[in-house]
């Protein structure tokens, strides 16, 4: 082995450890596991596919997978326009900008926990007291049914969300070659011409990390729905991730919350490697 390579692999060396008792470990395990009749301390039979195919008759578990979903579909769009619409708004040459960018990043950095918290003081107090004084009855009691339940997880999640991808879509917007725009601009393209056929192609690699992040993000989201919802009403706003974590450690049923667990990374991941996937390929036509 040459002294590079040596130099290379001892420093990688860390973090391949790291990752594979953190990550990869827990994730053999897991899938062990499910196979099991564990109960959190000890596995005692092999129980085949069993909990696997008590899943198509969980009802539970498919109502939050397909909330989960729909709440992705909705996030990841509204994520990524008010993301890539804020760039756009602070690429541009005028006072305040860097001040505006701190500003619209700053939601990121606060606790899924603390934000849930401050969003359901929102919904329930600030918007029934506008409701209250404009007399508009549908801004009262946000949080007690499904509908409006959704549509308030979708705004917390984007409003955390959109500064930190604005960042990924600023720093491919400012690597933008002006000389392109301004000889669009002199052969007569429009604002929209010049960003559908000029800029978008060119931050296609922004596009591709953003709906990634985006889609595993949405798709993961615990913290926010567990201080937001807790998954009411009647448990109708519940994602995948709270229906695994009480079948865990509500129902004591660890193995059952394993197989969930396996289903649900096998689901995420296909669906983030495949966009991924199809959005390098337009990388390349482009």
């Amino acid at each position: 082995m040459k002294k590079g390579n040596l130099w290379y692999w001892l420093f990688l060396a860390p973090v391949l450890i790291a990752l594979g008792v953190v990550v990869i470990l827990p994730l053999l395990y897991g899938v062990y596991y499910s196979f099991t009749d564990w109960n959190g301390i000890k596995a005692t039979g092999f129980v085949g596919f069993e909990h696997y195919k008590a899943l198509f008759s969980d009802e539970e578990f498919k109502d939050s997978l397909w909330f989960t979903t729909k709440f992705t579909i909705v996030s990841v769009f509204l994520i990524n326009f008010f993301g890539l619409s804020l760039a756009l708004l602070v690429t541009q040459k005028f006072r305040g900008n860097k001040i505006l960018r701190t500003i619209f990043f700053m939601p990121n950095l606060i606790g899924g926990l603390i934000l849930g918290f401050i969003w359901q003081f929102i919904f329930i107090k600030v918007f029934a007291g506008i409701g209250d004084l404009m007399g508009v009855e549908a801004l009262k009691g946000w949080l007690a049914t499904p509908e409006t339940g959704f549509w308030a997880l979708a705004i917390l999640m984007s409003w955390q969300l959109a500064g930190y991808i604005m960042v990924i879509y600023i720093s491919f917007l400012e690597g933008v070659p002006m000389e392109l725009l301004e000889a669009a601009e002199i052969d007569g393209a429009n604002t929209f011409q010049r960003f559908y056929h000029i800029t978008f192609p060119l931050i296609m690699p922004a596009f591709t990390v953003s709906l990634f992040l985006t889609l595993s993000n949405s798709f993961k989201l615990y913290d926010q729905n567990l201080s937001l919802t807790g998954g009411g009403p009647y448990n109708s706003t519940q994602m995948v991730a709270m229906e695994i974590y009480k079948t865990a450690f509500v129902e004591n049923l660890m193995a059952s919350a394993q197989a969930k667990a396996v289903i649900f990374f096998l689901i995420v991941a296909a669906i983030s490697l495949t966009q991924v996937y199809i959005n390098k390929k337009r990388e390349v036509e482009m």
